[in-house]
């Protein structure tokens, strides 16, 4: 039988790295080998203005090119940005829920991009057109428990603050800590200090490792009834946070979100393997230096994909035979255990070739 990708449900139980989590990832997945344009629907936006919120941090306003509405979205959506053809990426959508005159999305110009971030902030200007997806949310809020934590760092901030928003909107009981490097590395701080939840903003700047540690440890430690928890920051912050919450937290009241896959699965790679497509036809051989998608790429075989990083799902494709070697953090523990899928942006092979269902 063909392997076909998930589509992942919302809250996926034990995806990823962690079977003590929630892990609620970013994804599109289609899967096979394409030649024709993304059936996904787009919508049309404006890039009404520009507005530096932190150190290379921007926000963008996306209005509606034709005047009217955008779709209604959840906190915690995330839409996908389509900036010229190859080149796409998703960012989470922190605007009020119940305003659908636009979406605001904050970009932070990385060292390391491949071309999402740098594109963002130096070939956009207001006035701007743009295509995007409609919202999608794999990263839910729970509105009716009884108490909310709410943990952001750094741009994880994005995702969190419309969750903010609506329980404030709904006169929820909830807590947002905010962790950063400094105030002048923190987007959108300067509205949540001036929110009408304020006093439920708690700000921690400039802690060293151990003493964000110690913080994490203070506010998970005894997790109040009914509570849910969010998280959403950088690989190192999250390490700290799931490890910390695993000793105290039910595993189905803890949701996170992150932008890459664990750093430590994408060094020391193996040597030099082969790929077999089943349907479109061709061997190639993979270097130790390239992975499976760029060298399809390379070839004019065209993949879905977005993130690159193993995160989104995009490029989950079929595996008819070989043992692959996970490195994503989209598939969960089964799935990766089972070995009918692969996301060829980062995963390899344990065995000398793989076939594909593209």
């Amino acid at each position: 039988m063909t392997a076909q990708p998930r589509r992942p449900s919302n809250c996926a139980t034990g995806s990823g790295i962690s079977e003590y989590f929630n892990m609620s990832i970013w994804s599109r997945a289609f899967g096979g080998a394409r030649k024709t344009a993304p059936l996904a629907t787009t919508l049309n936006v404006r890039v009404a203005a520009i507005r530096e919120e932190a150190l290379n941090v921007r926000s963008f306003v996306l209005s509606p090119a034709s005047g009217s509405t955008l779709p209604p979205f959840a906190p915690g959506s995330h839409v996908e940005v389509h900036m010229k053809p190859g080149l796409s990426r998703m960012y989470s959508i922190f605007s009020d829920p119940h305003d659908a005159s636009n979406y605001r999305i904050a970009v932070k110009l990385e060292g390391t991009s491949r071309g999402g971030s740098r594109f963002m902030h130096e070939a956009l200007s207001a006035g701007d057109r743009l295509e995007i997806g409609h919202p999608r949310n794999n990263f839910p809020l729970n509105e009716a428990a009884a108490h909310t934590l709410l943990i952001a760092a750094g741009i994880g901030i994005t995702p969190i603050l419309s969750m903010a928003d609506r329980l404030a909107q709904k006169g929820r009981s909830f807590d947002l800590h905010y962790f950063a490097r400094s105030p002048e590395q923190a987007p959108l701080r300067h509205g949540l200090a001036k929110a009408p939840y304020s006093r439920q903003v708690h700000f921690h700047f400039g802690l060293e490792r151990i003493a964000i540690k110690d913080r994490l440890v203070q506010l998970l430690a005894v997790p109040p009834a009914d509570s849910h928890l969010y998280l959403c920051g950088p690989q190192g912050f999250m390490d700290l946070a799931k490890a910390t919450a695993r000793a105290t937290w039910q595993q189905a009241a803890v949701h996170i979100e992150r932008f890459s896959a664990d750093p430590a699965a994408s060094v020391d790679p193996l040597s030099s393997f082969e790929v077999r497509l089943a349907r479109s036809g061709g061997n190639f051989f993979i270097p130790a230096d390239l992975s499976i998608l760029e060298v399809l790429e390379k070839q004019g075989i065209e993949i879905p994909s977005s993130c690159r990083q193993g995160v989104c799902g995009s490029c989950a494709t079929g595996v008819l035979q070989g043992e692959p070697d996970h490195r994503d953090v989209f598939l969960s523990a089964r799935e990766k255990a089972s070995n009918n899928q692969i996301c060829p942006c980062v995963s390899r092979a344990k065995s000398s070739f793989l076939v594909l269902d593209a």
